[in-house]
């Protein structure tokens, strides 16, 4: 649950100078989904009227601002409270700047991942409140104003306990703290600003007087709103609400305390958890000490850093070694060689932008860890050691820093003048600060140097910070190490998704940098395996890039124009391949229809080079000679149908070779039928006559074909061509070769004598769920190698359909040849390996067990019908975006897999069923949509009745397979589904276990019409 915000301000100082940076960052924010799932209609940066407006002055002015604007939004021509009324508002105040991070508090990057966010970003502390404020502390309040600082990381339990039953008034949140806390880290008032406490919440507080309010108060101006905050406010109640489990923990002036707050863990009520690495690419990762804290980095080479340091926004080339205490920021690859030969520990070092009017320019500053920024000269520090040692140690004089007429007590850290900004002769660098650092005396030439340079205090500085080109550089580096990231992953065959980087890339507008880095590791890669999923990855950015416009992703991806860099990829040219999408991709890149077109494209270039990779399976497929049967024989060959019981979607390319499979199948008889079937004949004729008898709900339908040229098989790829399985069964048996410069005619007359005629058929409806396509490509590569005068064994027409569903372009797996064609109760595993090998078990199962099972499975026919290409289509896509869940279910579906196979060896009916509802609950993680409602109505009404459940196959329609708790009761479920309104046709069948597996006969030369199993009936 979260709260729907109507407006959300941020406000910032007068002079800020970079509202519109600021306005980027929140709109940045809403497009990766940062503010919610419906962000809200009004985000607005609103910039102080005038200075030092205080925290009070500047809610008020945005309040006033919000009302404005929502007018406008409502229709009215004049500012109105009443769009108040109904109204969620929150406003961020900036506050102050912050000594530690130039974008102030509100952008200090934590460091902690979000690996469930949408979209890949660094972790401001600004969106650790967004994300506290409305999904935690905000939700079950009324409409209202919430007013928040982004000067502290606030910690808030996931159901903080506010009770808001009959609240009016104000509330302040408060959490726990120790007096010393209090002591350390209170409040104070100036009498020139406007205070949101002190003066807004104060008026409402119990104990007050008007006149103690209104007296003590020294600026006419102030007194004046007082008196008008006493009358708008007095009559509403004040009440607290604290929250026992919440911490708040103010960023201080202090380096020490910094530092500590970014290397100790939030509480364990905090929505976030924070990590060694964040957001960071870090060649030797073994070098860095628990405790210390690398955030937005690029850290090359040997890098060492020690317990108690942190690391933000650099790049750096090692060998470097950092020492506890340091806070290193903003420091650029050029920096690395000038940190070498210095002691770095217990310092603080920042790179600056530095805005001098029309002058940028790049300025570093040093500081100790333990320094004070307004302590005076004689009791203060600089670099951890007072100021008399570091001006003997280095030369310089109080002159250097001060001014004479500066008084003696104002003479701080603060106001020193030591950080060089301009040279009039030489370019100034990191080492005009870190001399500073220097243990022996100093060289009179660096003393020199730094005392012509033209230097700046840090009071001086802090105005001039460029916080528009710091946002700049800090979202380059990440999208550089992002760059990186994509080459580790992809290089690395890591299981981490890059879709939330690809999203971001396109919302920041990096996304031609990152296509880029995809395109060079597609086009160096040795790996297909490799090469697939970068091409997949781009089309997944140009899918980014359409914005949810232009169409379904999932479509044909045949235009001419893409033609030849697809028959590189094809021919093995794997480099020139990648370079011809690359050129041709830029022609479609200027609207979403041509961008969905160029990723289906890219994701067809893909699926060639997983063709190739499951193609190397052809390796375990062995065939030998045997009798030819003579002219006009057929050769008969009969399947079962499968039931998956676990594991599915684990068998299908490229899981079951990246990640590896594991499928436990049964071959079934359905109403007491093998279901599936092939016959052929060698016949006079050198042609090739297919007949296809295919089922549907309600009729037969037969398809016959004759091809007497090798161009009437050129089609065979394209799965919905008439005969297509057939003509590519031919060419994977190679009894034809295609292509070739010999006629088919002459092939079949030199080879066999004559031509071929082939009949197949399948009881089962189309989408059935229970294997057909693959079971009867099984069963029509058995009876042509037969019929060829050749036998292959079980083994080898496993890998024979997996090579042909490849060349047809289906791209399937292997468990449903697997389920058709080994007899029995087994297992099917694939390694995560390539070539890929599919390795059989048969699950032993005890005495009377199989009748058991006989006894307790039913088939119900669901009376829908779904295809799994789509399905397919997104299941694949979703792997090679390597989405957490998908990962996750894939370990899951494997293990549950072996499960199951327990549950059959050890005869438990009730763990099977458990099994059974574990792998429906897998299904639907890995293809959402496949649970139709009638279909869930359905599962509703049987389940009191059975151990499990589950859609045979993909799911999405077809036949839903029951394991019942009682014997025999196909009647008594027939007769609760009759009652159940809105299942529509449906139909329940007996299925027993195939203990025999496929048949192969030679049933002689009668070839009356209708004189082959396919004329039985139909389910």
């Amino acid at each position: 649950m979260a709260v729907e915000w109507s407006a959300l301000l941020l406000t910032c100082r007068q002079g800020h100078g970079a509202v519109s940076a600021l306005q980027r960052e929140l709109e940045v924010r809403r497009l990766r989904g940062g503010l919610g799932p419906r962000p809200p209609a009004l985000l607005l940066v609103v910039e102080d009227p005038w200075a030092r407006l205080g925290s009070g002055g500047a809610t008020l002015n945005a309040l006033l601002v919000a009302a404005e604007h929502l007018s406008a939004r409502a229709g009215c021509t004049v500012v109105t409270a009443d769009v108040l009324r109904d109204a969620r508002i929150l406003i961020l105040h900036m506050g102050r700047e912050f000594s530690f991070d130039d974008c102030g508090r509100a952008f200090t990057c934590l460091p902690a991942e979000e690996p469930g966010a949408a979209a890949e970003a660094l972790v401001c502390n600004l969106d650790s409140l967004l994300a506290t404020m409305t999904h935690r502390l905000c939700v079950g309040s009324p409409p209202g104003v919430w007013v928040c600082s982004t000067d502290m990381l606030l910690t808030v339990p996931s159901t903080p306990g506010i009770n808001w039953d009959g609240f009016q008034g104000v509330r302040v949140i408060a959490a726990p703290g120790s007096p010393a806390y209090a002591r350390n880290h209170g409040v104070y008032l100036t009498n020139e600003q406007l205070s949101l406490f002190f003066d807004i919440v104060l008026c409402m507080a119990g104990g007050v007087t008007e006149e103690g309010f209104l007296k003590g108060v020294g600026d006419a101006s102030v007194s004046t709103a007082r008196s008008v905050l006493w009358t708008a406010l007095r009559g509403f109640p004040l009440s607290m609400a604290c929250i026992p489990n919440a911490s708040y923990s103010y960023l201080t002036a202090s380096a020490s305390e910094y530092i500590r707050s970014l290397t100790l863990l939030p509480g364990s009520a905090s929505h976030l958890r924070f990590c060694k690495t964040a957001h960071s690419h870090v060649d030797q990762p073994c070098l860095l000490e628990d405790g210390s804290s690398v955030t937005n980095c690029l850290l090359e080479g040997a890098v060492q850093l020690a317990a108690g340091s942190v690391i933000q926004h650099c790049h750096l080339q090692g060998p470097l070694v950092i020492g506890p205490g340091c806070l290193f920021s903003g420091l650029s690859v050029g920096s690395s060689p000038a940190l070498r030969g210095y002691p770095l520990h217990d310092i603080v070092l920042q790179g600056h932008h530095v805005q001098l009017q029309d002058l940028t320019c790049h300025v570093f500053t040093l500081t100790g860890h333990l320094d004070d920024w307004k302590s005076p000269v004689e009791k203060g520090t600089y670099l951890n050691v007072p100021w008399d040692e570091f001006f003997q140690r280095t030369g310089i004089r109080e002159g250097d820093l001060w001014d004479a007429e500066m008084p003696r007590g104002s003479r701080c850290l603060l106001s020193a003048r030591l950080f060089p900004v301009l040279h009039a002769r030489e370019a100034l660098g990191l080492q005009d600060v870190l001399w500073l650092l220097s243990l022996a005396t100093v060289a009179s030439e660096q003393l020199a140097r730094w005392r012509t340079a033209w230097r700046m205090s840090w009071q001086e500085l802090l105005p001039c910070l460029d916080m528009e080109a710091e946002l700049g550089t800090r979202q380059a580096l990440f999208f550089l190490q992002g760059q990186r990231k994509v080459r580790r992953v992809l290089l690395g065959r890591q299981d981490s998704s890059l879709l939330p980087l690809a999203r971001s890339a396109v919302h920041e507008g990096y996304h031609e940098a990152v296509l880029s880095t995809l395109d060079e590791v597609a086009s160096t890669a040795s790996d297909a395996g490799i090469v697939a999923r970068a091409l997949a990855c781009i089309a997944e950015v140009l899918g980014c890039m359409a914005q949810g416009e232009g169409g379904l992703r999932s479509g044909p991806a045949a235009n001419r124009e893409w033609a030849s860099a697809f028959g590189r990829l094809e021919s093995g040219d794997i480099a020139g391949g990648v370079q011809e999408l690359a050129a041709e991709r830029q022609k479609w890149m200027s609207r979403p229809a041509l961008l969905v077109r160029a990723a289906r494209h890219y994701e067809g270039a893909e699926q060639i080079l997983v063709r190739k990779a499951v193609m190397s399976s052809g390796q375990f497929i062995t065939v030998e000679q045997a009798e030819l049967p003579p002219l006009g024989q057929w050769v008969q060959v009969l399947c079962p149908a499968r039931l998956d019981l676990s594991g599915g979607w684990s068998d299908t390319p490229p899981i079951t070779y990246e990640h590896g499979g594991a499928v436990v199948d049964v071959a079934v008889l359905v109403d007491g039928f093998r279901s599936i079937g092939a016959r052929v004949r060698r016949i006079v004729q050198p042609e090739l006559r297919l007949m296809t008898i295919s089922r549907t709900p309600t009729n037969k339908v037969v398809e016959e074909l004759v091809c007497q040229e090798l161009e009437h098989l050129q089609d065979y790829c394209q799965p919905h061509a008439p005969g297509a399985l057939v003509k590519a069964a031919f060419i994977c048996t190679q009894i034809v070769q295609f292509p070739s410069q010999t006629p088919l005619r002459v092939q079949l007359m030199e080879n066999f004598g004559g031509g071929f005629e082939v009949h197949t058929w399948s009881k089962l409806p189309h989408g059935s769920g229970l294997g057909t396509s693959s079971i009867l490509a099984g069963a029509v590569m058995a009876s042509l190698y037969r019929a060829a005068g050749k036998v292959a064994s079980t083994e080898s027409l496993i890998h024979s359909v997996l090579h042909l569903e490849q060349r047809l372009t289906t791209g399937g797996g292997w468990q449903d040849q697997v389920g058709g064609l080994v007899p029995g109760i087994k297992i099917g595993r694939s390694k995560a390996q390539l070539p890929l090998r599919v390795e059989v078990e048969q699950i032993p199962v005890p005495d009377g067990f199989t009748q058991t099972l006989n006894d307790h499975l039913l088939l119900v026919y669901t009376g829908k019908t779904r295809l799994a290409r789509n399905l397919l289509q997104d299941v694949v896509r979703n792997w090679y975006a390597r989405l957490p869940s998908i990962v996750q279910n894939a370990d899951a579906l494997v293990s549950n897999a072996e499960e199951c196979a327990q549950a059959l060896r050890q005869g438990d009916l009730v763990l099977l069923g458990k099994c059974l509802d574990c792998y429906w609950q897998q299904k639907k993680c890995m293809a959402p949509g496949c649970e139709p409602l009638a279909v869930g109505r359905m599962m509703d009404a049987l389940r009191p009745h059975v151990h499990g459940q589950c859609l045979a196959g993909a799911g999405g329609g077809g036949f839903l397979y029951i394991l019942t708790k009682a014997p025999r009761q196909k009647e008594a479920l027939h007769q609760i589904l009759t009652n159940t309104e809105g299942l529509g046709n449906f139909s329940i069948h007996s299925i027993e276990v195939d203990t025999c597996g496929f048949s192969v006969d030679i049933v002689g030369c009668d070839t009356k019409d209708g004189a082959h199993p396919g004329g039985d009936r139909a389910v």
